[in-house]
This record gives structure tokens, sequence and C-alpha cells, in this order.
């Protein structure tokens, strides 16, 4: 089944197209692996929706992605409760062993590295969402064995040379 027919699928359960623009979003999402501008107005054509509350919604919540991500999304939650857990140091830690910023992804394509406002998961503070897992009770000695486990499931080694690494599903 190609997108369209998995949109249309979705739809058919709401009785208003709207209702659906978010389902939409999440078929289209795993299908590209993110929601460029051209995927939004299709995700807009299928349902015969305003395009604007199409790119509303894709813009407003932080599970979906208008710009590529690497192959691993790391989202810290920065709110209260994980700020006070630790979180702001584990923002700088993950930062000096990736190599990049807050919202940058590294040069072999495999992190990219965000902040987001709540995971809702405040008893398991300080939480980091990865792909679908939501990973808790952080600190620096997790976060490394976590990036190990990921790095180990593409085959690369910590400090590997990118240019030098096999490339990702060989």
């Amino acid at each position: 089944m190609n997108m369209r027919e998995k949109i249309e699928v979705a739809a058919a359960r709401y009785p208003d197209q709207r209702s659906a623009i978010m389902p939409a979003l999440l078929i289209a999402q795993k299908e590209h692996g993110h929601l460029p501008g051209p995927v939004l107005e299709e995700v807009a054509d299928i349902l015969g929706v305003e395009r604007i509350w199409v790119y509303e919604l894709a813009t407003f919540y932080t599970l979906f992605r208008t710009e590529p991500v690497g192959v691993f999304h790391l989202q810290l939650c920065d709110n209260v409760s994980c700020m006070l857990r630790g979180s702001e140091d584990l923002l700088r830690h993950l930062e000096a062993v990736l190599g990049i910023k807050k919202d940058g992804t590294t040069l072999d394509g495999l992190f990219t590295l965000s902040t987001v406002e709540c995971l809702g998961a405040c008893e398991m503070a300080p939480v980091m969402q990865v792909g679908d897992d939501y990973h808790g009770g952080l600190d620096i000695a997790r976060i490394d064995a976590l990036l190990e486990r990921l790095r180990a499931m593409t085959g690369q080694a910590i400090g590997a040379d990118p240019a030098t690494a096999a490339p990702l599903g060989e």
C-alpha cells in the first residue's frame, strides 16, 4: 500500500478530514523520514484540507520533523523536572561527546541532538527520547552506554572516523 492509500484508509476513520491530519502526518513522516514542504502539501491535497492546517500541526508538535534528522534523533527533555535533575549538564555532555550543538547532526549522519519542552515522563527525569523509546534516570554514564549501544547497532565504534566507517545498512 502506498502513502496515499494508507492516508486514505486512516482518514476514513474520521468524520472530518481535518481530524485525520495528525495520523496522516505520521504516515507521511514514516514514509519520507521527515516532512518537507512538498510532502505537507501532498498530505493536505490527499485529505482535501487547507495546507495551512497541515503546516500548523507539522510545525507545532516536536514529534514531527520538517528537516532531515540523523539515524538516531536524541530528544532530551529540558522541562523543569529534567532540568532540576541535571538535563543541562547532560546536554553539554552530549554536545561535547557528539561534537555538535543542540539542533545539529553529526557528520556521519548518525545522531541529531535536540531538546524538547516536555516528554511527559517526569517520574523518569532526566529523560530522553530516541526514536519511539524513552530512556530515563539518565546520568553521564547511562548516556555514554546508550550512545555506545546505538553506535553498535550501526557497526560504528565511539571515535570511529566517519570517512572510513561502513555505510549504514551494510
